[in-house]
């Protein structure tokens, strides 16, 4: 029988796109804010930085924070802070301003973020949290193939702070539809801090973090420099960098979705060894392509789509077996996996500069495989249970 989709859980969806279109549009307006605002490119690019920066070192703070409050409260309270402060950046007479409002805007992201993944597996049915774990994850993903590009549009046309108040529009829209439909979940029980802190010294989950810096690390170097990568193989202009780059996000969307229904086939574990193992093959062969001499656009058309896939079927498998690891505090210990992937991109850029500026861009999956190997290897064993084993529990098997 067909699964009907919650309204609540597209509102979720909603609220990630919002966010994480948040995250990556101002780089698409960069050159008009550094104008508006009378400062350079770069200093306005540390808005960027930011951002990112606040989000990555606030989702487990916050998390701590915040588990005790209803799931609810938190996603609610959170989007109309979230609202509010991008409604400031439109509204920004200067630069610190304008910063200000982004590092509010990244806090609340932070907590919408780690509570939307925390209600979605809690308000998952039996047998079906990889599926919902995998619609909050593709909000994130159709941010970087619709949400960006359509702010940096609308900011072109407009001016820039037309894209914060868009941005402001659908966090509020968000903010009514979780109010208005978001299941009734409570926090988690009261306990003291220092259990509330369990998943800080839980070696399961430290390892299962560490494969997600890892995948961020090796996995986004290569979508950081694919432009790069892209002039260096096949040549072309940026006609076929923006068709890689929509390809990305197509199959990006293909692959969150593919990733929630294979975990609750598989299990969680078992999907994430699945995943994390197809993105090494893949990165290895847009290595080889890298350095083969081929310059066929389509074949490298091909490669792109299949690292795509594999590359965002990550989050549901991830997110599953990290509240396996520690169910007691899971919105605090997937709050440290988002951690884990964004401070993951951040060094995959740097990284992935320093192999373009001495190797050439061609040796950027190479390095990217060397990365994903090691978090293939970091990729929790599950046991051997019965061929009776039903999948929702082998999503709870234990990790090794």
């Amino acid at each position: 029988m067909a699964h009907r989709t919650p309204p609540w859980l597209l509102v979720l969806f909603a609220a990630l796109l919002a966010t994480g279109t948040d995250e990556f549009v101002i780089a698409g307006v960069l050159p008009e804010v550094a104008e508006s605002l009378d400062v350079t490119v770069s200093v306005a690019g540390q808005l960027v930085t930011a951002f990112a920066v606040v989000y990555a070192l606030g989702a487990p703070t916050l998390a701590v924070v915040l588990d005790r409050l209803p799931r609810r409260l938190v996603l609610g309270g959170g989007l109309v802070v979230f609202t509010v402060a991008n409604a400031a950046a439109a509204l920004a007479p200067e630069y610190w301003t304008l910063m200000a409002s982004r590092i509010v805007a990244a806090l609340a992201a932070a907590s919408v973020t780690s509570a939307a993944f925390a209600t979605a597996a809690s308000g998952a049915p039996e047998g079906r949290q990889g599926s919902y774990l995998s619609v909050v994850t593709a909000g994130m993903t159709v941010a970087l193939f619709t949400g960006v590009p359509l702010g940096t549009l609308l900011g072109g046309l407009y001016g820039w702070r037309a894209t914060f108040w868009l941005i402001a529009a659908v966090g509020a829209l968000s903010a009514l539809g979780v109010f208005a439909t978001a299941p009734r979940i409570a926090g988690s029980p009261a306990a003291p801090l220092a259990e509330r802190l369990s998943p800080l010294r839980s070696l399961p989950v430290a390892r299962l973090v560490t494969v997600t810096f890892l995948c961020g690390t090796g996995g986004l170097m290569f979508y950081n420099y694919i432009g790069p990568f892209t002039t260096a193989t096949v040549g072309g202009g940026a006609d076929l960098r923006a068709g890689m780059l929509l390809i990305v996000g197509l199959l990006g969307l293909v692959g969150a979705l593919f990733g929630g229904r294979v975990s609750d086939t598989l299990g969680p574990h078992r999907t994430l060894k699945l995943v994390v193992g197809g993105h090494l093959a893949a990165l290895i062969l847009a290595g080889l392509f890298g350095v083969s001499g081929v310059t066929s656009a389509i074949v490298l058309g091909v490669l792109v789509a299949l690292w795509s896939t594999f590359a965002w079927s990550l989050n549901p498998p991830m997110q599953g077996s990290v509240l396996a690891a520690a169910p007691q505090a899971g919105m605090t210990a997937m709050a440290l996996n988002i951690s884990g992937l964004y401070l993951g991109t951040g060094v995959g850029g740097a990284i992935g500069g320093l192999v373009v500026g001495t190797l050439g861009a061609g040796y950027v999956p190479f390095a990217g495989a060397v990365l994903m190997l090691v978090a293939l290897s970091l990729t929790p064993r599950v046991r051997q249970r019965a061929a009776t084993t039903r999948p929702e529990e082998a999503s709870m098997s234990p990790v090794h």
